[in-house]
C-alpha cells in the first residue's frame, strides 16, 4: 500500500517549473494581454474594460450581474470597471424601474463607434507569418473553454 502512494506521487522532474500547465497557462494569459495592450491604449480602454465592452457589444444589454457571470467577475471588481467606462462615455447605468435593486447597462453610441475601432485592430493583432491560422486559434480556444469547464465543475 506504501508502495503505491509512492507510485502516485509527482516526482520531480512534474514539479519542474517547465512542467506546469498551470504556469504555461499563466504566462500565456500575462503575454496575450501584453500584445493586446497597445491597441486597447489606442482606444482608451484597460483590458478588463475591453471584456466588459465584448460582452455588451454583443448583447446590447446586460444587467451587472449578468457581466459577472458571463465574465467570472465579481461586483466589487465590476463595479470601479463600469464607472470608468462610464465616464468615458461608453456605457450607460440605469437602474430597472420593476426592481431598482437590478442595474442593466447599454452599450452607448460612443461605445459602438469603439467596436468598429476595436475590429479593424485585433484583426490586425495577429497578421504576420508568426501567427495562428483561424482554425488553430479556435481549436485553442475550445479547448481552453472545455478545460475551464472541467476545472470549475
Amino acid at each position: 500500500m506504501v508502495r503505491d502512494t509512492i507510485r502516485r506521487m509527482a516526482s520531480p522532474r512534474q514539479l519542474l517549473l517547465d512542467e506546469q500547465l498551470c504556469f504555461a497557462l499563466y504566462a500565456t494569459s500575462r503575454a496575450m494581454t501584453a500584445r493586446y495592450r497597445p491597441m486597447l491604449s489606442e482606444l482608451g480602454v484597460t483590458y478588463p474594460q475591453y471584456l466588459v465592452l465584448l460582452v455588451l457589444w454583443e448583447r446590447e444589454t446586460a444587467s451587472v450581474r449578468e457581466l459577472g457571470d458571463a465574465l467570472g467577475m465579481d461586483y466589487g471588481t465590476l463595479s470601479p470597471i463600469l464607472k470608468r467606462l462610464e465616464r468615458a462615455g461608453f456605457v450607460k447605468r440605469t437602474r430597472r424601474a420593476e426592481d431598482e435593486r437590478v442595474v442593466d447597462v447599454s452599450v452607448t453610441s460612443t461605445g459602438r463607434e469603439l467596436e468598429r475601432s476595436a475590429c479593424a485592430s485585433v484583426a490586425a493583432l495577429f497578421d504576420g507569418p508568426h501567427g495562428m491560422t483561424r482554425a488553430e486559434a479556435d481549436a485553442l480556444r475550445d479547448r481552453l473553454t472545455e478545460l475551464r469547464a472541467v476545472l470549475e465543475a
